[in-house]
């Protein structure tokens, strides 16, 4: 049975996404602070976590970080909820790994929606991390192990950036559009959030290209996305 960990601070909140979640057969895990959340991420290694912003003791931010920066965790999608619409937070969110953002109130119907195509995601990354690994041109990546090495030194990427890699490096020559990466990788498709993607790719090419301004990994085509170079393949 798929298991979720809620966290919230607000029991109402909390009481209401368990039960719509459990009527969908979900197994549910339920926390309402930064510490106990922590704590139970790393204990049941549930398959998703709703995870509040505004919590006693760590906040939702500082919990994301921490489960982002564990081996065992940072495979655990994580949907941010939050009572402020605030572009700000929802950027720092998903910069910091969390795969999704939701505004309160919020219908619990979306939230339901949201889950499932989350949890379709998080299926679809682990098949791309069970591939053997990609070889390039100085650069290795290992799916499987969440490890990039570039001329022999392991690379420091965020989850984002490196689920990036791997999907860019496992399809040379194929162009992903802003779009197609927002919905594979952030699971949702909304034209005002492509700048999302810009950033990581920058930040990514920053750490993998000899001059990020002159690319030999990933290459942009102007107005429509991204493709990673055949060339660079061995």
């Amino acid at each position: 049975m798929t298991t979720i960990l809620v966290v919230d601070d607000e029991s109402n909140i909390l009481e209401l996404i368990k039960y719509n979640l459990q009527k969908e057969n979900f197994k549910i895990l339920s926390a309402s602070d930064g510490v106990t959340c922590l704590t139970m991420a790393k204990t049941y290694l549930p398959d998703l976590i709703i995870l509040d912003i505004m919590l006693p003791g760590k906040d939702g931010f500082e919990v994301c970080r921490s489960l982002k920066a564990d081996v065992r965790t940072a495979p655990i999608p994580i949907i941010m909820l939050s009572a402020k619409d605030n572009e700000i937070d929802k950027v720092l969110g998903l910069e910091m790994g969390a795969y999704d953002y939701i505004t309160k109130p919020f219908s619990p119907r979306e939230l339901v929606a949201r889950v499932k195509t989350n949890l379709r995601r998080r299926e679809y990354t682990k098949e791309q991390r069970d591939e053997r690994e990609i070889r390039l041109k100085g650069l290795i990546v290992r799916p499987e192990r969440y490890e990039a090495i570039l001329n022999g030194t392991k690379l420091d990427l965020t989850p984002k950036e490196f689920e990036i890699l791997v999907i860019l490096s496992s399809n040379p020559g194929r162009v992903f559009t802003r779009d197609m990466l927002l919905e594979k990788i952030w699971g949702f498709n909304e034209a005002k959030e492509t700048r999302t993607v810009d950033v990581h790719i920058r930040y990514l090419r920053q750490k993998i290209e000899r001059d990020p301004s002159n690319p030999e990994y990933i290459e942009t085509l102007r107005g429509i996305g991204y493709r990673f170079n055949e060339d660079s393949m061995l």
